[in-house]
């Protein structure tokens, strides 16, 4: 099989997800339940991309049991997403090389679009380097998981749409694909463009706390929409901390249910942030020091 064939097919599925959304919207009548469930798993959703892809697999910045780490991952690749060992690898690239011509996606370097949404596509960015990524690459489920990253997104579309029959009041058929599309098509299409302005805006507007060496920059409202991913600039400037607000009114609602897990046992060592610290290479803490850390 040609390397085009692979790319071709991820974008028109890609393309097609949007399109159903959008266009099944006119279609489909709007009511308070249909928004909160939409609401509640756009919530969700998000803050596993943003605490299980980017916090836990990309930077390491708490600790799980390989059962939960599993679930973890699973969960992760329900927002199509690609596979957990891609995602992290090329994160920790772009890390690597922010804003150089060797990051996968500077806006700084090849503009807003590609660097929001055309680098998925580039076929150089489709494949990873699995030495980047070899502290869970030798974990045989995550890399099944990685290989069929199809799996989880498809098993969630099926229970959304079968619970959202057996619930309804107006038949099956009327109220599974009405959850399908809000419950999983509006909700992926939301979760892809939002979390991608982390990559296209995080970098162009905001403010800059610290000296990082790229232009990464904190932006409050982005972080209201990606559950605490706007506070970019910190992150790049501690990496592996587990908390990106650090200020007592820098809203991190991701850091916030991360700690809550931590109080039953779920959640282990959680990283802080450290100001002295510019490569974010920090030691362990429990999680009473990180909840009682606020900088100011």
């Amino acid at each position: 099989m040609s390397q085009s064939k692979p790319k071709a097919l991820t974008f028109y599925l890609y393309i097609a997800i949007h399109i159903a959304a959008v266009v099944t919207l006119f279609f489909v009548p709007f009511s308070w339940d249909k928004l909160l469930l939409f609401g509640v798993s756009y919530f969700f959703m998000m803050f596993f991309i943003t605490g299980g892809y980017h916090r836990y697999f990309s930077h390491r910045a708490y600790k799980l049991d390989r059962i939960p780490q599993f679930c973890m991952a699973f969960l992760c690749m329900m927002s199509g997403q690609k596979g957990i060992l891609w995602w992290a690898a090329t994160h920790r690239d772009h890390h690597l090389y922010s804003d150089t011509e060797l990051d996968v996606h500077s806006p700084v370097q090849k503009g807003f679009w590609y660097s929001h949404i055309l680098w998925i596509f580039n076929e150089d960015t489709m494949h990873y380097n699995p030495k980047k990524i070899q502290d869970f690459g030798r974990f045989p489920e995550l890399r099944w998981l990685d290989k069929y990253d199809w799996v989880p997104t498809l098993i969630y579309a099926a229970v959304v749409f079968t619970l959202g029959g057996l619930i309804s009041n107006h038949g099956f058929w009327s109220g599974a694909f009405q959850a399908l599309i809000y419950g999983y098509a509006c909700v992926l299409l939301t979760c892809y463009q939002v979390s991608y302005t982390i990559n296209s805006l995080a970098h162009v507007f905001g403010k800059k706390r610290f000296d990082t060496g790229d232009e990464s920059r904190n932006n409050w409202f982005l972080a209201i929409l990606t559950l605490g991913e706007g506070w970019h600039n910190n992150h790049h400037y501690c990496k592996s901390s587990v908390r990106q607000g650090i200020k007592w009114y820098e809203i991190d609602m991701t850091f916030y249910l991360l700690y809550l897990l931590s109080l039953v046992g779920i959640v282990k060592d959680m990283r802080p942030f450290r100001e002295e610290n510019t490569k974010g290479i920090v030691v362990g803490a429990k999680a009473e020091e990180l909840v009682a850390q606020p900088i100011e």
